[in-house]
């Protein structure tokens, strides 16, 4: 398959988001035909004026002339406002358009395709990316159609004129065509470049704003800045070539212009000598030939552009058909009620690297049980939970909530029955009470107060200088980690979820901290069923069963005391290192 044809369906997927603004699309082109008329009409005007009112002294005729003139040109300002206006909403709005599905699409993605590729690969695509088809829906689509009409109408008031004086334009065009695209297509991908060198030293001086406490630190400003500079020189090597290359486009194409005109005014005296053509008509053509010479290797430059872009835009069209790891089922079950039991039959799990973490794991989880996972690291601990709320799906076996597949049932009822607590916790860079009212935007005052009194988090929000208001900052950075899990778990309380996950939720807490956040987590827990990576078996000891894991599979399940009795796995951990077993860590 040839580039071009490659190249086809991206154009029509960008096309399609022109569909809801066709009337404004309309509008422009209409606006840009306007103008074309008008910037038209002053030579034809030009040429009435010397043929017809100067020789036969029609001075009443000049006036009005003058006024016609006159008018047109208003009119052609306020087009020119018009268009430019229209150009400018419809490069925002199907721009924004693109975004938006960008935006949903990654949502829907499953998380293996996060984890094989870096946060700002994604954002680039909301940003640098999209920000490349500005030019596509304000200057290369809309720009093409109206010059393209320029072009056609002007050299057919041309070939009216004179058609021996248009026989001189081809070889002009031929005289730019040898050279002008190639440096073209130069010059545009060394301003994309530009534009790229431009990002990455901005990123780079952005990240050595950020380290500077890390650089000091480490008495490495200089190791710095050369890498500063070397990412400066590299802006500054591809800027000067891009400079270059935008010279001698411009200089091709006024070589191309001027030899043109040359010829045409050698030839056109000829005519005029010889009565084939009058003196305005010389004057009239030499102006279309001008605007339309100018019009025409804009165009070239806007294919040349058009075919940089759609390489870019390419990025975006993979990214929109790259299809979700975990899918939702077409028609989904919707149960009437979830009381909470979960079984895992005979899961399997492996990541896209073809690790595997579940071999044949099987576990019943009954309703309002407490359940803690414990075991070494890698053992496939936090992954069992993201299976439980389809972050991922086993690749063997089955995961039912409430006796259905978690297969059969909608997105939306499984995250709104289960509620996850992390081991960092993500606050958003708003107020505390948008924050806790993030679990249930439905919920009154008075609840948002009590799940905040429940989670042991009233008393500190309340001495916060703005109280529930008080602006929390980029992921909360304004809190400690104990405040931060218990705004988590006030957030939770609200949301008021039938099945609670916990993710190591004090592992990065310091004591004081951990005794706060496992007060309210009591809370929390009371009634509902509770799955729990455990970071220091005292906090599960009294749990209904602990299922130790060992490579994937249960090596040990019961109680704490069963556990400690038998002597094997589970009481191997309590017992290691020489520690309590109220304090051992794992």
């Amino acid at each position: 398959m040839t580039k071009s044809r490659k190249l086809t369906p991206v154009y029509l997927w960008l096309l399609a988001y022109f569909r809801p603004y066709l009337r404004l699309l309309v509008l422009l082109i209409l606006c840009g035909l306007t103008i074309s008329l008008i910037q038209l009409a002053i030579p034809k005007g030009i040429q009435y004026f010397i043929d017809e009112i100067i020789p036969g002294r029609h001075y009443s005729l000049f006036w009005k002339l003058i006024a016609a003139m006159a008018i047109a040109v208003l009119l052609m300002f306020g087009a020119m406002a018009a268009q430019n206006l229209l150009r400018r909403v419809i490069q925002e709005k199907a721009s924004r358009d693109v975004q938006f599905d960008i935006f949903r699409h990654l949502r829907k993605l499953g998380f293996p395709y996060f984890e094989k590729r870096p946060i700002g690969e994604s954002l680039s695509f909301m940003n640098t990316e999209v920000a490349s088809l500005h030019n596509f829906y304000r200057w290369l689509v809309p720009g093409m159609i109206e010059m393209t009409l320029f072009v056609l109408l002007s050299l057919l008031l041309m070939l009216s004129i004179s058609v021996q004086l248009a026989l001189v334009i081809p070889p002009c065009l031929i005289l730019y065509y040898c050279v002008g695209p190639t440096i073209e297509r130069k010059a545009a991908l060394l301003s994309r470049s530009t534009a790229e060198h431009r990002v990455q030293f901005n990123q780079k001086a952005y990240e050595s704003v950020a380290s500077l406490t890390e650089l000091r630190a480490h008495h490495a400003e200089a190791w710095d800045s050369e890498r500063l500079q070397d990412k400066q020189h590299s802006f500054l090597q591809v800027w000067v070539r891009a400079l270059w290359f935008a010279y001698w486009r411009g200089t091709v194409r006024r070589l191309s212009n001027f030899s043109g005109a040359i010829a045409i005014i050698a030839y056109g005296i000829f005519l005029v000598q010889n009565d084939l053509l009058s003196t305005g008509g010389m004057a009239a053509f030499l102006m279309l030939y001008f605007q339309t010479m100018h019009q025409l290797t804009v165009v070239i430059t806007l294919i040349t552009e058009q075919k940089i872009m759609l390489a870019q835009a390419e990025k975006i069209y993979d990214f929109i058909q790259t299809e979700p790891d975990v899918k939702e089922a077409v028609e989904c079950v919707e149960l009437p009620h979830i009381s909470g039991e979960i079984s895992l039959s005979n899961v399997g799990f492996h990541y896209p690297d073809g690790t595997k973490v579940l071999r044949n794991f099987n576990l019943a989880i009954h309703p309002g049980q407490r359940v803690a996972l414990v075991g070494a690291s890698g053992n496939g601990k936090s992954t069992l939970l993201k299976l439980m709320v389809r972050f991922y799906d086993p690749q063997q076996g089955e995961i039912l909530l409430d006796g259905i597949p978690l297969r059969q049932l909608s997105f939306a009822q499984i995250r709104d029955s289960i509620g996850y607590v992390f081991q960092e916790t993500y606050l958003f860079g708003a107020s505390v009470r948008d924050n806790i009212l993030f679990g249930n935007p439905e919920a009154s005052e008075q609840e948002m107060i009590d799940a905040a009194k429940a989670a042991y988090a009233h008393d500190f929000i309340m001495a916060l200088p703005g109280g529930y208001d008080t602006e929390l900052g980029e992921r909360g950075v304004k809190l400690s980690g104990g405040q931060k899990q218990r705004i988590s778990i006030a957030r939770l309380l609200i949301k008021n979820p039938a099945i609670v996950l916990l993710d190591e939720a004090t592992s990065a807490l310091d004591n004081t901290s951990e005794q706060e956040v496992q007060s309210a987590l009591d809370r929390l827990l009371a009634g509902r069923t509770t799955i729990a990576v455990a970071h220091r078996l005292s906090t599960v000891q009294d749990y209904d069963a602990i299922v130790v894991i060992r490579d994937g599979e249960v090596a040990e399940i019961g109680t704490h005391a069963e556990l400690m009795g038998r002597q094997g796995e589970y009481f191997q951990l309590a017992s290691g290192a020489g520690l309590r077993k109220s304090e051992v860590v794992i």
